[in-house]
């Protein structure tokens, strides 16, 4: 959610290829795995990555060195893939925080990116935080975005209800339009031009 989502995001892309080794998932000892990332996991990955290029995901075996983390992995996207839906993941997961090492490793990654995607910089403060948090902090944006619209579009009827329609002579010879620009920022930006006020025929 702090790498990968918001740069994909940001890049729209027409089709989603994945590279499916799986090496990370349970099972796999060291020196080839040896984490802990469960098949649920990768599932709920799976299912964000629907979320892109209108859920056109291809997900290509490759690699893996342990058949049952194989197995359990390739069937908890292949569900996702399907339309199944999870298992919630677990109360600790969500509340658990990324190490130390961890997140020095994402600010380096952010740092190396920054120069290239502008999201970057808007996911930089949610580096240590959990999933829950993460989610929580999204939630009140969208919901601070939304208000912040509906502000825009009270004020513009107001506004509106003050100015009267030109005639023909001296109204402007393109229509009135107004464009709201919803980017991966979440910013909104409003653009109102061909409005004629009282003050035009006095």
């Amino acid at each position: 959610m702090t790498v990968v989502m918001p740069i994909a995001s940001e890049f729209a892309p027409d089709l989603v290829l994945v590279s499916a080794g799986f090496d990370a998932v349970e099972g796999h000892p060291p020196p080839l795995g040896g984490y802990k990332l469960t098949s649920r996991c990768l599932g709920h990955l799976t299912k964000q990555l629907m979320g892109l290029a209108g859920g056109r995901v291809v997900l290509a075996l490759e690699g893996g060195h342990d058949l049952r983390a194989i197995c359990d992995a390739s069937e908890a996207c292949v569900s996702v893939l399907l339309g199944i839906e999870l298992e919630p993941l677990s109360a600790d997961i969500l509340k658990q925080r990324p190490n130390e090492n961890a997140m020095s490793s994402i600010e380096k990654v952010l740092e190396n990116h920054s120069q290239y995607w502008q999201c970057v910089q808007r996911v930089a403060s949610s580096v240590g935080l959990s999933l829950l948090e993460a989610q929580r902090g999204d939630s009140e944006e969208n919901e601070t975005v939304t208000a912040m619209a509906s502000l825009s579009v009270a004020a513009l009827e107001k506004r509106k209800s003050s100015f009267i329609t030109c005639n023909k002579q001296h109204a402007p010879q393109h229509k009135p339009m107004l464009t709201f620009v919803y980017d991966s920022n979440k910013a909104v930006t409003m653009f109102t031009n061909c409005v004629a006020s009282a003050d035009l025929l006095n």
